[in-house]
């Protein structure tokens, strides 16, 4: 199950984690959010405990996203030692998300 990112414990479920993450920015709202949630949870299943797969919504966490800059959603960050490493805004296929994954891990 994918994990779920705030504002509370983004430092230390990301930013300190030494393993590669990658964040959806979505919003309960957003249909192309909605569109790629399974895929979210398959490749976070797929990863489990090698990657930290989650979501982080927009409307609960606005500290997070203004610190991204996150302008749309849904914007998927890889984020690798607190630095961002990927960015993908829009809807991804799972193989293309798969390929910037094993690009990053």
């Amino acid at each position: 199950m994918a994990l779920e990112f705030t504002d509370a414990n983004f430092q230390e479920t990301v930013i300190d984690s030494g393993k590669l993450s990658v964040v959806d920015f979505w919003a309960e709202w957003c249909g192309p959010c909605r569109m790629i949630t399974p895929i979210i949870e398959d490749v976070a299943k797929e990863y489990d405990g090698a990657v930290n797969v989650g979501k982080l919504n927009v409307d609960h966490n606005g500290d997070v996203s203004m610190k991204y800059q996150v302008r749309s959603i849904p914007t998927i960050l890889l984020i690798k030692n607190g630095e961002i490493v990927d960015k993908h805004v829009g809807t991804i296929s799972k193989a293309k998300l798969v390929e910037k994954i094993e690009a990053h891990k």
